[in-house]
């Protein structure tokens, strides 16, 4: 292996990259032991969602952006919502706000759990899929697909559908759930949250590359909860600012190699992170009693230095989520109506929540009718770009000695740390290595 590292030259070159939500690739080349070059590319055409947009009434804005994502469509609808609602100067509180928070709670079961077990898991294990892992793994893999199914209900029961739900609305809800449904969720949560804590545990026995960094986390926070779908943005070197004033410590820069855009603090070369990693380092403290247990059972400190562990941190969000999903259920009251009225016009509003993998911000200008005149979507792939090529750099310093196939891999494990989706999911499709 010292002889790989001590080549004169040695260039990975992967031309597609599948199962990512859109299409990406990744360039590496190293000299005598140097990286010279180290490119994560996206060439995925722009889908222009803030342009289409333009011009559509306020109310349209939450179904057309959350078929942005089929796996985290909440955070585009609540995102959305909020910015109008903000717009309008209309809170969403109460029962209501309730409801949202239990939505949310489903979307994270789902999404988390997904990422963690079909898509994350055989990377530490050895397997190259999760069809391969459920051969020696049954168990693990068909209860972690009920527990997705459990968070698919909760979208089901109080959004109309799993898949971009078509329930909510600026200001609430076309229609309220019935309670005997809102009920009739808990045992399935109960059962949920047992399960949570017993996969959670078996992340604890997984081993992690070696790799740390010291990482600017990024996260909303709210006073009286752990954030899952409203707060201010903070940051770990101590920014603390409401969602308005977003744009004006953050920023969007467009690079040659990439057809996405890589989120930037104003006033600073350090890339930061949002995600799973970074809610727990700005908000380990409001975590459930249950949930920092079972953290500290299996390894985590406050706070994650190393992105690998981020399938453990998963986990523990997601012993929250049902955790906290059985709590509203239990909680549950029903509103006195579906919504609020909002009629925004002549003014613009910010939302951000946190979908699975980070804050996900939405602004928007609207004229004197209540349409669009300018919108604004910062996603969280978006943010996270220029960390995962800063954590791809120090993997493959840390692990330069390894042979092509097994450096290929660990890269791969390094994106995944990312991206909880089913499509964002990265695995190599082609590969061209030249040794000179």
């Amino acid at each position: 292996m010292n002889d790989l590292a001590e080549s004169d030259k040695r260039v990975i070159q992967v031309n597609a990259l599948a199962r990512v939500e859109g299409e990406g690739a990744l360039y590496l080349r190293v000299n005598h032991g140097v990286i010279e070059d180290l490119k994560f590319r996206i060439y995925e055409p722009p889908r222009f969602f803030e342009a289409l947009l333009v011009g559509r009434d306020f109310g349209d804005v939450p179904d057309i952006t959350a078929r942005i994502c089929g796996i985290c469509p909440m955070a585009y609808i609540l995102s959305a919502c909020q910015a109008m609602e903000a717009a309008a100067g209309v809170s969403v509180n109460g029962p209501l706000r309730n409801l949202r928070r239990l939505a949310y709670c489903g979307e994270w079961i789902e999404s988390h759990v997904l990422h963690a077990f079909l898509l994350h898991a055989p990377d530490f294990l050895g397997y190259q899929d999760a069809i391969s892992l459920s051969k020696d793994h049954p168990e693990v893999v068909n209860k972690a697909l009920q527990m997705k199914k459990y968070g698919n209900q909760i979208l089901e029961v109080i959004g109309g559908r799993a898949v971009h739900p078509v329930n909510f609305k600026v200001g609430g809800f076309h229609g309220l759930p019935y309670r005997s449904a809102i009920e009739g969720l808990t045992d399935s949560l109960q059962w949920g949250l047992e399960t949570a804590l017993e996969l959670t545990r078996f992340t604890g026995g997984l081993d992690f590359p070696d790799f740390d960094d010291e990482y600017l986390s990024v996260s909303l926070r709210h006073p009286d909860e752990y954030a899952i779908h409203e707060g201010r943005i903070i940051s770990s070197d101590g920014l603390d600012i409401p969602v308005s004033e977003f744009e004006e410590y953050f920023d969007e820069e467009h690079l040659e190699h990439s057809n996405a855009l890589h989120g930037i603090r104003k006033g600073s070369d350090r890339p930061y992170v949002v995600g799973p990693v970074a809610r727990y380092n700005n908000n380990q403290d409001q975590l459930s009693p249950l949930a920092r247990d079972i953290a500290a059972e299996i390894g985590l400190g406050p706070v994650v230095t190393n992105p690998f562990r981020s399938i453990q941190v998963r986990m523990v969000e997601t012993v929250y989520a049902f955790e906290e999903a059985l709590r509203l259920v239990r909680d549950y009251q029903e509103p006195e109506g579906p919504y609020l009225e909002v009629n925004p016009s002549s003014a613009s509003g910010t939302g951000c929540t946190e979908a699975p993998r980070g804050i996900c911000y939405h602004r928007y200008d609207l004229d004197q009718d209540g349409r669009v005149r300018v919108a604004r979507i910062v996603p969280p792939t978006a943010q996270n770009q220029r960390q995962i090529e800063r954590d791809l750099w120090g993997v493959v310093e840390r692990h330069m000695a390894l042979p092509d196939d097994q450096l290929q891999w660990v890269c791969e494990q390094a994106i995944r740390n990312y991206d909880p989706c089913i499509s964002c999911a990265t695995h190599f499709l082609k590969l061209s290595v030249e040794r000179v």
